[in-house]
């Protein structure tokens, strides 16, 4: 991997670059620190695709840190339904109400990282992005970038960090990361990757080796543990009861349909009106939705017809779709 490639991938990203609405075309003023730390939370697991107009939506309703700093919890983590990892939204309250407090974002990253919900990543990215502080913001792409490039199998963390700094100019950190971002987005693919206009392909050990593809080694995935659960259905009136799930834990503070915990053991679910099978992070769950005629825990009645405003979690939604498709209901309609 030689030097040079910093100038050929940076004039790749000038003429090639993806327009999203929290960036700024290089030799334009740097983003607005709050849409740039936004979009660091909103794409942690998540897909461009899906968080540009999710993001869009956000920021037309809360502009600015300050109004997101004051808005109601239980609407952030309704705007935030669907996106998932919900900690990611418990922590996005408390870190711009954090900012709020301090008046503005702190511009290097030492002091992002002192932020709820910032991490060594997302401090560098917001370093290096929104204030041009010479820091190394490695994600998945910008890592299989730089390991095809040097033909490295099992890539360090640091060192690719400081591979990346070598060839980084001067302040533009930023641009650099986000030119790789790109490139490795669409054109240095985990597979398939098109080398053939790749403007790094002769300086690419990985393509020299003829087995792009090789590099990184791909990493072998743990099996994910099966759960099971069950949840209750209970209509009064054209209204469904929903709940509040605990402010800690998984889905937290998320509007839900009761029901019991999940567990490893199969239940009885010869009951079940409907059933949804579910993958989070580290376990799939297969939940089973069943009729009950009187409210369970603390609750509030939510018109059905308004369902997609209440903010529930993909899980539930999906559970209210399929229960609301069942033929019976259809022919009542």
């Amino acid at each position: 991997m030689t030097a040079n490639i910093a100038g050929p991938l940076l004039q790749h990203y000038v003429d090639n670059l993806r327009v999203l609405p929290w960036r700024s075309a290089p030799g334009q003023p740097t983003p607005d620190p709050y849409r740039v730390w936004l979009s660091e939370i909103m794409l942690q697991q998540t897909t461009v695709a899906t968080v540009i107009p999710r993001f869009e939506r956000f920021v037309a309703r809360w502009p600015d840190v300050d109004a997101l700093a004051a808005a109601d919890e239980s609407a952030v983590m309704g705007e935030w339904a669907g996106l998932g990892y919900y900690a990611r939204a418990r922590n996005l309250i408390a870190c711009a109400r954090a900012v709020a407090d301090l008046g503005s974002f702190p511009t290097t990253a030492a002091g992002l990282r002192a932020l709820p919900g910032i991490g060594d990543y997302t401090a560098a990215a917001i370093a290096a992005i929104a204030f041009g502080e010479d820091q190394a913001p490695v994600d998945t792409n910008v890592e299989r970038v730089i390991s095809r490039l040097a033909a490295i199998s099992a890539p360090d963390r640091r060192d690719i960090q400081r591979r990346f700094l070598e060839l980084a100019p001067a302040g533009r950190a930023g641009d650099l990361a986000q030119a790789m971002m790109d490139l490795g987005a669409t054109i240095c693919r985990p597979r398939a990757p098109h080398c053939g206009i790749c403007p790094l392909a002769g300086d690419c050990a990985a393509y020299a080796s003829g087995n792009p593809e090789a590099f990184p080694a791909p990493k072998a995935r743990a099996a994910r543990p099966q759960r099971h659960g069950v949840a209750w259905w209970i209509e009064r009136d054209g209204s469904l009861w929903l709940v509040r799930r605990p402010a800690s834990g998984l889905l937290g503070g998320m509007a839900a349909l009761p029901g019991g915990e999940w567990c490893m053991q199969e239940s009885d679910q010869r009951n079940a009106i409907a059933h949804v099978r579910h993958v989070f992070t580290h376990f799939s769950l297969d939940l089973a939705i069943e009729r009950r005629d009187q409210p369970e825990g603390e609750g509030w009645w939510h018109p059905i017809d308004r369902l997609d405003e209440a903010g529930m979690p993909t899980l539930y939604r999906r559970a209210a779709a399929l229960v609301l498709a069942r033929p019976e209901r259809r022919a009542a309609a």
